[in-house]
């Protein structure tokens, strides 16, 4: 089980990675052909080809989706698709703008969602936000667990929150599997921080000029890696707690081995 929790880690920061330097280059559009006779005569915000949704889970997003619209101005339109695809038809049948987010889901890849995002709504929500959006709710392990329907419910809820606040840097909350990285990179920040705090010479304490000489690399380990993901995520104190604690015994540990070993040297 224990081998399970780190491999989903492990491969959450290699699909974290891959889709980073893959975003960096292509614009998340989704790339499709023009089948207009998929599409439904009636207007709706939803068209789910591939059945990811149930009846009341698409009759309850229509409903939450038109509201928003009439709320905030931003249109959010959903398209779920495996073999077939509307493709470019969508555009006219939505008029997607500026004002516009596409969210298609496909399963036949790695990563079933994809975004088409309007000019105006880069402006509030960057490319990171998108990247960090697709590797959080499109992958496989979370799809296996929450299932497509899950992936885009919450993928939605993101962005309408970041758009009702007024934009997002990155995406609000904090999965397990992120903030255990936090917790590590602040433990090895601290243990850093600690070793280079070690005395150098009789009778001094804390070697302060070490600990400032190593401290834009403990600095950017505790506080870039291990506070700001955190911070900027959620308002939870609880992780925040624990990684400014990490850190602490960190310190503590890496500084005081120095003793142990001189202790150990002076027994012998």
């Amino acid at each position: 089980m224990q081998h399970c929790f780190w491999r989903r880690i492990l491969v959450f920061c290699a699909v974290f990675f891959l889709a980073g330097s893959i975003w960096a280059t292509h614009p998340p559009y989704a790339h499709a052909y023009d089948n207009p006779e998929l599409l439904p005569d009636t207007p709706t915000p939803v068209v789910d080809l591939a059945k990811s949704l149930t009846s009341a889970q698409e009759e309850n997003l229509v409903r939450k989706l038109e509201q928003f619209e009439a709320e905030t101005g931003w249109k959010l339109r959903v398209l779920t698709q495996y073999d077939r695809t509307p493709g470019l038809a969508v555009k006219n049948f939505w008029k997607l703008d500026d004002k516009s987010v596409l969210l298609v889901a496909d399963a036949s890849g790695g990563n079933i969602l994809n975004f088409n995002v309007g000019d105006a709504v880069y402006k509030l929500l960057p490319r990171t936000f998108w990247v960090e959006l697709q590797t959080r709710f499109g992958n496989l392990y979370f799809v296996r667990e929450e299932g497509e329907d899950g992936a885009i419910i919450q993928a939605l809820e993101s962005i309408e929150t970041c758009l009702r606040q007024g934009g997002c840097r990155v995406v609000p909350g904090l999965p397990k599997e992120q903030w255990i990285l936090t917790l590590i990179s602040s433990i090895i920040g601290g243990i850093v921080c600690g070793f280079a705090a070690q005395p150098r010479r009789d009778g001094q304490v804390i070697a302060w000029q070490w600990a400032l000489i190593f401290s834009p690399l403990w600095g950017i380990l505790f506080i870039a890696f291990g506070i700001g993901p955190v911070v900027s995520r959620t308002s939870d104190w609880l992780p925040l707690v624990r990684n400014i604690a990490g850190f602490l015994i960190g310190v503590l540990v890496a500084y005081l081995s120095n003793f142990f070993n001189r202790s150990s040297a002076s027994e012998m």
